[in-house]
């Protein structure tokens, strides 16, 4: 049970391969997985990885011993992933470990409708059937069946559907997909598009040999900003591995945080569907909220990750939800994330208004901010209680508890919380100012080190 609880995240499986994650293991968590769903059919595709050819077919060896049928969508995005089993209506395994390196792998799964499968809606009972040696999968007269289908153009239309195709003016479009899945989905949603549209590293390598394939970190930036300068593009798009989050760079190569994009995409929404309720994490910069206010929506605040997400927006009607990691969900793609959607969302925008798009974030942009800053511990538990306990000692305040601590001090404000993938506490902190931020990092970062 222990090497399992090393792989079983919160919304997700991820580990090593082949030391934390196999094809033995795989095909146990496919057993499982088709008893949990009872569905007639399952959908199964992959990334890029060179590791999830042998996985994902372990996994359908799984599924099809209880009878159950395979669909293999071969090689998919997240989003496109999800895009299906809300089209097809059916469950879906994506074998994925996103931005982690390419010794990694893991699984998405998720229900019939690209319903969330996390710890608290079916994970920890997987994980049970997984460990136990799944004793009540069933046996069946005979094995499902396995066939493939390609759902790249009915998802490429899909995400263009979210957009007025017709107000869309020419622009100058670099996307670095960081040979992720980007370079296989991003050339199919422009397809037709009046951009002119520039890939980098395009080509498929779970190997990633120019840079990792996570945006969030500016290092990973720095080859797309300097093909936007040097090519005079409008805007750029950075992918990261299995191509659902989009980080946006302006035309002067500046990185957009995912906080602003999200004001953006909310503000486009609303203009679309008036008074909607639009969601956004904890660690959103407070200008998301007071954004929505101003343009007429309802705000709700959510604790980090996909599948808290998604069941906050069946709850509460939402027709939009961002995160500042890149993750952008809408109603109408069946609450499921799309980086490729808030995308074109965003070039519509910019199609709409004569601004460049270092003018146009300028009204979302109103505090400064840390950016993700994590620190690897040896107890994030016992660092976050002692820090709550400093916490109060110097200021008497108490922390938000949503999802780790949050303390609002008015002029500025920090959450710390664990990772749900890695051994790390992450920091986000907001202030007024660049120097204020930097100042209040300095205090937080020095007392982790002091409590660590």
């Amino acid at each position: 049970m222990a090497a399992l609880d090393a792989i079983f995240k919160a919304y997700d499986i991820r580990g090593t391969v082949p030391d934390q994650l196999d094809a033995e293991l795989t095909r146990a968590v496919g057993v499982a997985f088709a008893g949990f769903t009872g569905a007639a059919r399952i959908l199964v595709g992959r990334d890029m990885r060179t590791s999830g050819i042998e996985l994902s077919a372990a996994f359908r060896e799984g599924v099809i011993s209880t009878g159950i049928d395979v669909v293999d969508l071969g090689l998919v995005s997240t989003d496109e992933m999800y895009f299906a089993s809300g089209w097809l209506d059916a469950p879906g395994a994506m074998f994925t470990a996103s931005h982690n390196p390419a010794r990694y792998n893991g699984i998405k799964l998720c229900l019939a409708g690209a319903r969330p499968v996390g710890e608290d809606t079916g994970l920890a009972q997987i994980k049970a059937a997984v460990a136990g040696g799944n004793p009540d999968a069933p046996a069946p007269a005979q094995p499902g069946s396995v066939t493939q289908r390609d759902v790249l153009d009915d998802y490429a239309a899909k995400v263009r559907s979210f957009i007025d195709l017709d107000v869309l003016r020419p622009l100058r479009v670099v996307a670095d997909t960081a040979n992720g899945m980007g370079g296989h989905v991003v050339p199919a949603v422009f397809a037709g598009l009046p951009f002119d549209l520039e890939i980098l590293f395009g080509e498929l390598d779970g190997n990633f040999p120019n840079h990792p394939a996570d945006p969030i970190q500016p290092a990973n930036l720095v080859d797309l900003q300097a093909r936007i300068r040097a090519s005079g593009a409008d805007v750029g798009l950075a992918f990261d591995g299995d191509a659902d989050r989009c980080f946006l760079v302006d035309e002067l190569g500046v990185p957009i945080s995912g906080s602003t994009t999200t004001a953006i995409v909310a503000k486009a929404m609303l203009e679309k569907r008036p008074g909607s309720t639009i969601l956004y994490n904890l660690i959103c910069s407070k200008s998301v909220p007071e954004i929505i206010v101003e343009a007429g929506g309802i705000p709700v605040k959510t604790r980090v990750g996909h599948s808290f997400i998604k069941a906050v927006m069946a709850e509460t009607n939402a027709v939009f939800g961002g995160e500042h990691s890149g993750h952008y969900y809408f109603a109408d793609n069946y609450r499921a994330d799309s980086g490729s959607i808030a995308a074109l969302v965003v070039l519509e925008m910019l199609s709409r208004n004569e601004l460049p798009l270092s003018e146009l974030r300028k009204p979302f942009e109103r505090y400064a901010d840390s950016g993700e800053i994590n620190t690897q511990v040896s107890d994030p538990h016992a660092v976050l209680a002692r820090v709550e306990e400093a916490m109060a000692a110097r200021y008497g305040v108490e922390p938000d508890r949503l999802d780790g601590l949050t303390f609002d001090l008015g002029d500025w404000w920090f959450n710390l919380r664990p990772s749900n993938t890695e051994p790390l506490l992450r920091l986000n902190l907001e202030a007024a100012t660049p120097e204020d931020c930097q100042s209040r990092v300095t205090d937080i970062t020095t007392l982790l080190k002091e409590l660590s």
